[in-house]
Order: structure tokens, then sequence, then C-alpha cells
């Protein structure tokens, strides 16, 4: 029996059983199993084959965008429309046969947009060149799923056509955050857990059946899957942005009710609606800001951003100018919104906000 005849067991097998008190140790174990046999179906083949085009390109620019979707809903007009490059649209399906990369410059900002192949129904077995479409998008900070709006929610609510089902047999999850798990393995002296939280979901118990010689630390309540996810350790979060195209052939109530859901945007690629605030809630999910420098006595340049996450430091900063800056750091003055007034001396683990001013004065 291969590993999907394997694989669909246990789903089976899952389905039949029962939720309740008496069945959650057995689930626990079969979920297991279901994420060592789903990670092996991942490795990739030790036979040698011909040697084919290569599909993934070199990540560059300050973050990468993944453009996913069915096949005819839009993508390669989009990347056309956003980015100087060309990608050969047309009214088939299956227009775009490999990853074609561009770039959107928006606030100063290099943003690398990947258009991959439309995804199909099996794409996770490897169909339509399934797998090597969900590697790429691992490598992403932000998944667009772009959905065709004059199909309604079949592509976002039928279970096996669902871009979202495919992309969740692969360790690959979408709007979710990871689990706070510190792992110890030992080589002696049985299981050890400890638990900073109360847990509602994963019991003592069921995670001696998942996991027998190690020692965890759990700081957070946390389900039986995500458990099982920390211990695989390759599962991979992202935000994703549901991006539904052709807007300007639905009703303007279809319209508003689409632009009502969570992580949506409507837009329409053939009239150009729309595409400002898409960028807008593209910067807002890659958590990105700008920082401009200032030298002694002269104004700041506002012409050139150094391009930061949220959360960076000064000591980020001074890395991101020149590695050996944080070395011969003495003070920052610092003028925005992270300061309580405008200039402020700072240190190197003072947090920079969008749009902050900053010079620094070495030793």
């Amino acid at each position: 029996m291969g590993i999907l005849e394997k694989i669909a067991e246990i789903e089976k097998e899952i389905s039949r059983t029962q939720k309740n008190k008496a069945t959650e140790y057995h689930l626990g174990l079969l979920k297991a199993k279901l994420a060592k046999y789903r990670a092996q179906l991942l490795e990739p083949s030790k036979s040698a084959g011909a040697k084919g085009e290569g599909f993934d390109v070199m990540k560059s620019g300050d973050a990468r965008v993944a453009l996913i979707g069915f096949p005819s809903v839009g993508k390669s007009t989009f990347l056309s429309l956003m980015t100087s490059t060309e990608s050969e649209a047309a009214s088939y399906e299956f227009t775009t046969l490999t990853c074609i990369p561009g770039v959107i410059e928006y606030k100063g900002a290099n943003i690398q947009l990947l258009d991959l192949p439309g995804i199909i129904e099996g794409a996770a077995q490897g169909k339509g060149r399934g797998r090597q479409v969900i590697a790429v998008a691992r490598t992403a900070d932000v998944v667009i799923m772009m959905l065709d709006a004059t199909k309604g929610d079949v592509q976002s609510v039928t279970p096996t056509l669902c871009s979202e089902t495919l992309l969740a047999f692969c360790p690959l999850q979408l709007f979710q955050t990871s689990t706070f798990f510190v792992l110890q393995p030992k080589k002696c002296g049985g299981l050890s857990y400890n638990s900073t939280v109360p847990l509602t979901h994963c019991s003592e118990k069921l995670v001696q059946l998942i996991l027998h010689e190690y020692s965890i630390l759990s700081q957070e309540d946390c389900t039986p899957d995500e458990f099982i996810d920390v211990i695989v350790g390759n599962r991979v979060y992202m935000p994703c942005l549901y991006v539904y195209n052709k807007v300007d052939q639905i009703s303007m109530e279809e319209v508003d009710r689409l632009a009502r859901k969570s992580h949506s945007v409507v837009i329409s690629c053939g009239m150009d609606l729309n595409l400002d605030y898409l960028l807008e809630k593209l910067w807002e999910y890659l958590a990105l800001i700008c920082i401009y420098t200032k030298k002694r006595g002269e104004r700041p340049d506002f012409g050139d951003a150094i391009i930061m996450r949220r959360g960076a430091t000064v000591e980020h900063v001074c890395h991101r100018i020149h590695r050996s800056l944080a070395s011969q750091f003495k003070y920052a003055l610092v003028w925005g919104t992270s300061t309580k007034y405008s200039p402020q001396r700072v240190g190197l683990t003072h947090v920079m906000e969008h749009e902050d001013v900053i010079q620094i004065v070495k030793k």
C-alpha cells in the first residue's frame, strides 16, 4: 500500500470516528500518523530523473508575495498591471505554466510578486505542478488567493475545489500564527511535560500518546493539530488575502457582500478598479515600515527610505545600513511617532515605527 492509499485510509477512519471524550486519544494518534505520511509525501524523490526547467526564482526585494488561484481568474493580468513584467494572458486555462516574477514599487519598497500556475483538485498530490506551486508559496511573506467574483462562493466554499484546503494538505497554514512551544529532546528519562496555562484541547495523556521521548514546555493552550505541527516542525504560518477579481461583471449588492468578508478585497483588472486599496491592504499584511535617515546638520533624506518589518529596532536599522555600524554605535536621535518628544535620544533596543527619521551617532 502506497503513501497516498495510507493517507486515504486514515482520513476515512477519522471521518467515521465520532468526536467525544472516549475517542479523542484515538483521533490524536490518527492525526499524528497522518502528519507523518504527509511529510513523507512532500520529500523529494530519491530516483534521478531528467533535468527539467527550474520553477522557483531567486528571492529579491523587501518582501515576496505569492499569487495563487484557480486557472483563468486573472492572475497574469494582475501581474502585468501591477508590475512592468508582461505575463501572457488568454481566455483559455493554464496559460501560465511556470513561475513568473515581477516587482511592485510601492512607498519606496520593492515587493516581489510571483505569478504561479493555477492550482487544481489534487494539487497537493502533485497534479498540475501542484507541489512546486505550494513549495514556492511557502517561501512568500503573504499569499494572495485570487478568485473569480462571477463564480460566487463556489471556489471558496466547495471543499473539493477550495484552494485553502489544498494548501492545508501541505505544511502551509493560512490566517494563523505559530504556537509557542519549547521542545527539548532528551536521550533518556522519559517524558517531562510542563504547562504555564490551563489546557483545554490537549491533555498530558494525549501528549504522551503522540510523543514519548521528548521534554515539552507548553506556554499556550493548543489543539492536537497545532501540537503535531510543532513536533513535525515543517509547518509555515503566513497571512492570506482573498482578492475577488471581475467585480465589474456582478451586481453592486454582490460586490458589497464580498467586500465585507474578512481578509477580502474586491477588484477589477479589466477596469483598474480598487487596485490602490489592494496595495494598501498588501502593505498592511506585509507589516512593512519606512524609515528615513538624516545626517548631522542636514535635512532628512525622504527620497530613499529604509524598508523594515514592523517591530524593527535601531539595531536592525544599523545592520541594514552597514554590518559594522552596530559595533560603533553610541546613540541615535529619532524623530517620529515612536518617541515621546522629537528628537529623542535612544539606544539600540528602541523600536522604530513607520516614517520615523533617525540620525545615528558613532563613538
